[in-house]
């Protein structure tokens, strides 16, 4: 996969995504991500991307030609067009849903809005989908970019050891994660489960997924709805409910 950031500030990009497990996939070659500085875009000797909105109001405009340009030129050096993302407040939630989805396309483009945002005329003619990390407003894109591209570099072949590592964390399937423990086996009065100690596979992988849909019921009961259950996981999790009621 590749992932293209459009942004004013490509080293605080740079920064996040050649650390740790990211970093070690770039150099490997799993993953490609190009971090894009939109000044090399502007078309006047000052490299300036933003100007007065009409109609007046508070703050400064993002330009639509400097980020039409730069994204023209990504496609330029991709045989496919990128699906290109706009990180907003406005848009839609992200979600483990949404990155399964993400993680269908070789590329995909992220754009860091500034200031009072983006000219409507770009979003309309270039942008794909709008994405929010969270319903508050932060200075700009690259901290909402880095969330999703790191969250979304997880999922793509050769960056983690096996798919196992993504697949059976909170959210992947509808559930958060069951708890877990390494040594020592007492800690502070608190024992490991037998269970975790037994060697017997089936029995781990059966309170595991007990201890998921009890961790769900207790911390996210929001999430039970669409999570996969069959009918006996649906009425253990209404005792769940039921249980942390009282």
């Amino acid at each position: 996969m590749r992932i293209d950031i459009i942004t004013l500030f490509p080293e605080m990009c740079e920064a996040v995504m050649s650390e740790s497990i990211i970093g070690r996939a770039r150099k490997s070659g799993a993953l490609e991500v190009n971090c894009h500085q939109l000044r090399d875009f502007a078309f006047d000797k000052h490299r300036r991307v933003d100007d007065a909105p009409y109609g007046g109001g508070m703050g400064m405009l993002m330009m639509a030609e400097p980020i039409a340009l730069c994204f023209e030129h990504i496609c330029e050096q991709t045989s496919t067009r990128p699906h290109f993302i706009y990180m907003s407040p406005q848009g839609s939630v992200l979600n483990q849903s949404k990155l399964k989805e993400l993680a269908n396309y070789d590329n995909v483009c992220l754009l860091c809005g500034h200031y009072e945002g983006v000219d409507e005329r770009l979003i309309e003619e270039y942008i794909d989908e709008e994405i929010s990390i969270g319903d508050y407003v932060l200075t700009g894109g690259e901290l909402p970019a880095v969330v999703l591209a790191d969250a979304l570099a997880r999922m793509v072949p050769g960056v983690l050891s096996s798919d196992e590592c993504f697949e059976l964390e909170s959210h992947y399937n509808g559930l958060l994660e069951y708890p877990q423990y390494t040594r020592p086996a007492q800690w502070h009065d608190r024992a490991v489960p037998e269970v975790l100690m037994s060697g017997h596979h089936k029995n781990i992988e059966e309170f595991r997924r007990r201890e998921a849909i009890a961790r769900t019921a207790k911390k996210r009961p929001d999430l039970l709805e669409k999570a996969e259950l069959t009918q006996q996981e649906r009425r253990f999790a209404a005792d769940c409910l039921s249980n942390s009621n009282k």
